[in-house]
């Protein structure tokens, strides 16, 4: 596999914003995806994403194969969660790794979890989703979704090589649609899709990021 750019390399927090202004809004109102309920919370912060994000979406999802469908699982995350979630991974490993220093606990926690001041869930510019046939059920991709590092042995990463043929071209259909509709993959996590952010911009060679860190308002 190629070199890897992490979510916590300086190259990326390096990159400028300039945010557009895009509101936030409610994938189910537009009623285009199929929404997965796993990561559902009560404001349903879960269920947003930047309106160009959305946009790119639904036209990713025109481009699959007859009979198959992008399955929503989480767009927006609140800056306090994306912390949360950050330091808990965070924590585990230095549990399972007492001699690392604290730089190499923060890169190896950044291939699952991005870390906060940069990530693109808290700037609604990331989504992460499968693939389902007609009648609703996932595909095999490889792994379950939000497997990480540990527990998937390295299969969650995008072009891992010892994922069986049937996962390998279902990557490919997925790959294959959002990347015509102009999103980008963060290549350790399969499901991980972003356009917009800060890792978007390096993939694309953007000068500057689209979308910043924002609260969801009520």
């Amino acid at each position: 596999m190629d070199e890897i750019v992490l979510m916590s390399d300086p190259e990326i927090a390096a990159i400028p914003v300039a945010d557009c202004g895009e509101p936030l809004v409610d994938v189910r109102l537009d009623g285009s995806l199929v929404v997965d309920a796993r990561q559902e919370d009560g404001p349903g912060a879960f269920a947003h994403l930047r309106e160009g994000v959305l946009a790119r979406l639904v036209k990713a999802q025109a481009q699959l194969p007859d009979g198959l469908r992008l399955l929503f699982v989480e767009g927006y995350r609140p800056p306090s969660l994306q912390r949360r979630y950050f330091e808990e991974y965070a924590a585990e490993l230095r549990a399972a790794h007492p001699g690392w220093p604290p730089d190499r606990v923060r890169r190896a926690a950044s291939r699952y979890v991005s870390p906060p001041e940069i990530a693109p869930h808290s700037a609604g510019a990331a989504v992460d989703l499968t693939l389902v046939d007609a009648s609703g059920r996932e595909l095999d991709l490889g792994t379950a979704m939000n497997a990480n590092p540990e527990e998937s042995d390295g299969a969650c990463y995008t072009h891992h090589p010892h994922i069986s043929p049937e996962a390998r071209a279902n990557r490919r259909v997925l790959t294959d649609a959002l990347t015509s509709a102009g999103l980008v993959n963060y290549p350790t996590e399969w499901w991980h899709w972003s356009y917009g952010d800060r890792y978007w911009a390096l993939t694309t060679g953007e000068r500057t990021a689209r979308y910043a860190p924002t609260e969801l308002r009520p």
